[in-house]
C-alpha cells in the first residue's frame, strides 16, 4: 500500500503527523519569512494556468474551479476525462434532460478526482435513481470555500432543493488558508501549469479583537492580477500574517519559527494554552491548537449553510469522510481527531451521512488486512469502485430523504410512465 506521505503527496494534501525535530534540524530549517519568498510561482505555470488547457481554470471570486483536462491519474496508469459544464459543474451524463432535485458541494472527493466523468457517485447514483445529480465539487476546497460555491451556485436557475455539503480531510484546516498553494508548493507538482490550483481564495480568518471569524474575500480576483502571485516579496507581504498557515507550516517541520505574540492571542481566545517551554512537543501543540481554531470554523461554516438552506426552502444534508485519518484511528480503536464536528452535528440536529462508519463496518465484516481492503477502492481518491461503493452506501439515506421518492422507488404503473428524458437521443430523431 501507498505510504502516508505518498498519499498526501497524490491528493495534494497534508494529513501528515507533526513533525518532531532536535534544536539541530530546526535550526536548518527556512523561516518563515523565506519560506513564503521560496512559494512564488513561475511565469510560465500561471501562463498555461489561464490560456489552459488546465485541470483547473480561474475563478474571479474562488480563484479556481474545474476546466477540462486529461490527468494521467488513474487506475492501472491510465488517463482520466476530467470535464466541465459551462457553469463549471463536472460533466454529467445521466438524465440531464429531467429535473434535478440534488446538487452536491465539496473538494475532491465530491468531485471525484481520479475518475473519468461517468465514474463519479454521483454518476453512479443518478443512474440508480432515474434523475440528474450536479457535482459541484472541486479538489483542493475546503469546507468555507465550498459553501460559497453553493451559495453562488444555489442563488441562480440551477439550483436545487437538495443539497449535499460534503466534508472530507483537512477540509477543516483549508477554509482558513488565504492560498493553499503556499502550504502544498513544497510536495506539489503544478506539471508546468496543468494542475496549478488552490491560488488565492475567499478565507475565514479570527479577527484577534472581536474574537470572532470574519470572511475575507479573494486578493486575487482577476487573471492579470494573478501574476503577484509570481512576485517573491508580494507573497511574503501578503501571507506573512496568515497565522492558519504558519501554524501548519510549522506544524510539519517546513519553517522554524512561530509568532509567539499571535498565536498567544489565538491560544487565549479558543481557551488552548500553550507551554512554550515544552519545546519537544511545540509542533504538535501547533498542530492542535490548528485543528481547534479549524474546527472552530467548520462549525461557523456549517451554522451558515444551514442558515442559508432553511431561508431558501432547501434541504441540507452533511457528509463525513475521512479515510486517511479518521477511518484508521476508528479501526484501530482510537478517540477520531474530529470527534468534535460529530458531536457538533448531532447535538445541533444536523441531517449526516458518516461513511466512516460504513467503511469501518464494511472492513471488519471483510476479514481482509487492512491494506489490503483499502486497496479494494482507493488510488488515493476513490478508483471507480470506492466511488460506486459510496453511491451505493448513502443510496438509502437520500432515497429516504427526496419527496416525492425518486421514479425508481415509486413502483408506478409503466403503461403511465413518460419516458421523455430517459430515453437516448438519436441522430435521426
Amino acid at each position: 500500500m501507498m505510504s502516508r506521505l505518498t498519499r498526501a503527496i497524490m491528493l495534494g494534501i497534508c494529513l501528515i503527523p507533526a513533525t518532531t525535530l532536535d534544536a539541530q534540524q530546526a535550526s536548518e530549517l527556512p523561516t518563515f519569512t523565506e519560506y513564503l519568498r521560496a512559494s512564488a510561482v513561475p511565469r510560465a505555470v500561471i501562463d498555461q494556468f489561464l490560456k489552459g488547457p488546465s485541470w483547473a481554470q480561474f475563478d474571479p471570486e474562488l480563484g479556481y474551479r474545474l476546466g477540462n483536462y486529461l490527468p494521467t491519474d488513474g487506475i492501472d496508469g491510465s488517463a482520466t476525462l476530467s470535464t466541465a459544464r459551462p457553469d463549471g459543474a463536472r460533466t454529467a451524463f445521466m438524465y440531464v434532460d429531467r429535473p434535478c432535485r440534488i446538487n452536491t458541494y465539496g473538494d475532491s472527493f465530491t468531485q471525484c478526482h481520479q475518475v473519468s466523468d461517468g465514474e463519479t457517485w454521483q454518476e453512479y447514483l443518478a443512474a440508480h435513481l432515474g434523475e440528474p445529480i450536479r457535482n459541484f465539487g472541486m479538489g483542493g476546497y475546503g469546507a468555507y470555500q465550498a459553501y460559497r460555491r453553493m451559495v453562488r451556485e444555489e442563488s441562480t436557475d440551477h439550483g436545487a432543493e437538495y443539497l449535499i455539503f460534503y466534508i472530507w480531510g483537512d477540509d477543516h484546516i483549508r477554509s482558513l488558508l488565504r492560498c493553499r498553494h503556499a502550504i502544498i508548493y513544497p510536495r506539489w507538482d503544478h506539471k508546468g501549469g496543468r494542475m496549478f490550483h488552490n491560488n488565492f481564495w475567499p478565507n475565514l480568518e479570527m479577527d484577534f479583537d472581536s474574537g470572532e471569524l470574519v470572511e475575507r474575500e479573494n486578493l486575487l480576483t482577476t487573471p492579470e492580477s494573478l501574476y503577484r502571485m509570481c512576485d517573491p516579496e508580494w507573497m511574503v507581504e501578503h501571507l506573512r500574517d496568515d497565522l492558519a498557515l504558519q501554524l501548519f507550516a510549522f506544524k510539519l517541520g517546513s519553517i522554524q519559527d512561530l509568532d509567539r505574540d499571535r498565536t498567544d492571542r489565538l491560544a487565549a481566545i479558543l481557551d488552548f494554552p500553550i507551554d512554550w517551554d515544552d519545546e519537544a512537543n511545540m509542533r504538535a501543540q501547533a498542530g492542535a491548537l490548528l485543528d481547534r481554531y479549524a474546527f472552530r470554523a467548520t462549525k461557523l461554516v456549517l451554522e451558515k449553510a444551514r442558515a442559508f438552506a432553511e431561508e431558501r426552502g432547501k434541504k441540507l444534508l452533511v457528509v463525513l469522510f475521512d479515510p486517511y485519518q479518521t477511518l484508521d484511528q476508528l479501526r484501530r480503536g482510537e478517540e477520531r481527531y474530529d470527534q468534535e464536528i460529530v458531536d457538533f452535528l448531532t447535538g445541533e440536529g444536523f441531517a449526516y451521512f458518516d461513511m466512516n462508519e460504513v467503511h469501518l463496518q464494511d472492513f471488519r465484516r471483510s476479514g481482509w488486512e487492512y491494506g489490503d481492503y483499502m486497496k479494494q477502492y482507493f488510488i488515493g481518491h476513490y478508483n471507480p469502485k470506492g466511488n460506486h461503493f459510496f453511491a451505493y452506501a448513502i443510496k438509502d439515506r437520500v432515497v429516504e430523504w427526496l419527496e416525492p421518492k425518486p421514479i425508481t422507488y415509486r413502483k408506478p404503473d409503466p403503461d403511465s410512465i413518460d419516458f421523455q428524458g430517459y430515453l437516448p437521443i438519436r441522430p435521426d430523431g
